[in-house]
């Protein structure tokens, strides 16, 4: 074979390369050990000044030197440029449903499951969903609305509760003495009792369940007992209340002022909290 005269191109490699290589970018961050090359300072980054576009070390002996950031520095062995370290973003809070559960996110919604949850009207139904809704539709809760209190025995019936067909019903004014409280302990005593939890709060309505204060009032009127409650609340603070639609108004007027579990009175919260963990318990 014939040797080649001329070789391969000088120019192709690395010629000039320095012994110990060449420098790449680092950053600055503090903790960091490096030693500068003109001045043989060898110690821990303990500052970086971004506007000064300066570093600060610190050596074994506890004296410190300010520096450029930039190249001569020494990281293992090997040349560096410093730069100033990357502010990345803090890790984002966990976003929390209106209940103030963590969020499940890109999740559909569970298929129903066969247990439910019972109250006894439409503005206690739409207060839950405001709230629990999210939870709900992950857990595949249902929650149903009774005509009222009077209705849940016939409910119950139709329903059929079972071992895997619990029920559970949130019931307004549950108080000793009260008519629901009789209702509730029908229940219990009743061959489904086993499978239905009936709790309640201690308010004639769902409405005083909502802090008065998210309203602007010190708390909720005193009505008369011959009076109906709603009706009595609206005349003491002077909003409409002639027919059914008026009533609908005033309700979505204080639904308004719900945005999570904190605009509602402990006394509910926990009583559904109870509800949901009854009818989801494996």
């Amino acid at each position: 074979m014939t040797a080649d005269r001329y070789g391969a191109d000088a120019l192709a490699s690395d010629w000039d390369r320095p012994v110990r290589g060449r420098a790449t970018p680092a950053e600055a961050t503090v903790g960091l050990v490096v030693e500068e090359v003109m001045t043989d300072f060898c110690g821990e980054i303990v500052a970086v000044d971004r506007d000064l576009w300066t570093l600060t070390l610190e050596d074994r002996h506890g004296k410190r030197r300010a520096f450029p950031l930039g190249p001569g520095f020494l990281l293992e062995g090997r040349p560096v440029v410093l730069t100033p370290p990357v502010t990345r973003p803090a890790p984002a809070a966990p976003r929390r449903t209106a209940s103030g559960s963590v969020a499940v996110r890109d999740t559909r919604a569970r298929v129903a499951r066969e247990s439910r949850i019972f109250v006894e009207g439409r503005h206690d139904a739409e207060l839950v969903e405001k709230v629990w809704g999210d939870d709900l539709r992950v857990e595949g809760v249902v929650v149903e609305h009774l005509g009222g209190v009077d209705d849940l025995a016939d409910a119950l019936s139709a329903f059929a509760p079972g071992e895997a067909r619990r029920v559970g019903v949130l019931v307004d004014h549950l108080v000793p003495g009260s008519k629901e409280s009789r209702i509730a302990d029908d229940v219990r005593r009743s061959p489904v009792g086993a499978h239905v939890l009936v709790v309640g709060h201690p308010y004639v309505d769902v409405w005083a369940a909502v802090r008065p204060d998210r309203l602007g009032l010190p708390a909720w009127p005193d009505v008369p007992r011959h009076v109906e409650w709603k009706h009595g609340v609206c005349q003491a603070l002077g909003w409409p209340h002639a027919d059914q639609a008026d009533i609908a108004r005033a309700w979505r007027q204080i639904l308004g002022r719900v945005t999570s579990y904190a605009d509602l009175e402990p006394s509910l919260l926990g009583r559904v909290e109870e509800l949901i963990d009854f009818v989801t318990a494996p």
